[in-house]
């Protein structure tokens, strides 16, 4: 005798579906309820406005982290993906990577499964450099020498825990010496020098 699947949703069902309304309704309707600064005044201060995303393989820790973040006090944008599906990291990393690249969002943060693709396709973006971190080192590396935008991770190398960590002190790692920004503002002239836009 066959029985009736039970309809009840699980927690991640939930998340999602809440996480996919409340990022629509926030992507049509921007100023509401954002007390943070205006993201275009620069990413060197307290970054409050913040782009995540993932593909499929990164897709639960991307919902355990925003959920952190906005525990934090954070304002995140969701940019998908919404559930385990396979989609291409390539979309996911771009809409984050645009978003910051924009103003839209101060920083982001994109997740697959080794942090490297999204990275990548984020680099694409004039005016963005992601970076792959696996640990606190590399993290606080990445934001005072290469005054990062855009932090890569791979949700199949890293426990939650120590992504959590990465994250944190990406977040509060400032720029560094002047001569860091000198060396930053070549990676800019590059990007003018083969013709980059923004599209």
């Amino acid at each position: 005798m066959a029985t009736m699947a039970d309809p009840t949703p699980t927690t991640e069902q939930v998340r999602a579906v809440v996480a996919d309304v409340v990022g629509r309704f926030l992507e049509t309707n921007p100023d509401l309820g954002d007390q943070a600064p205006d993201p275009s005044s620069g990413s060197d201060g307290p970054l409050q406005v913040l782009a995540v995303g993932s593909d499929h393989g990164g897709f639960h820790l991307k919902e355990r982290l925003a959920a952190d973040l906005r525990d934090q006090g954070f304002i995140v944008r969701d940019c998908g993906t919404r559930s385990t599906d396979a989609v291409d990291y390539p979309d996911i990393a771009h809409e984050v990577a645009r978003k910051v690249a924009t103003g839209e969002c101060q920083a982001g943060i994109v997740i697959d499964g080794a942090g490297i693709g999204s990275a990548i396709a984020a680099n694409k973006v004039p005016g963005i450099r992601a970076a792959t971190c696996w640990d606190v080192s590399s993290a606080r590396n990445s934001r005072e020498h290469n005054y990062a935008n855009v932090l890569a991770l791979g949700a199949g190398l890293l426990g939650d825990n120590l992504a959590r960590q990465i994250v944190d002190t990406w977040l509060a790692t400032p720029h560094g010496e002047p001569r860091h920004g000198r060396r930053v503002q070549k990676i800019g002239q590059l990007e003018e020098r083969y013709g980059t836009r923004l599209v």
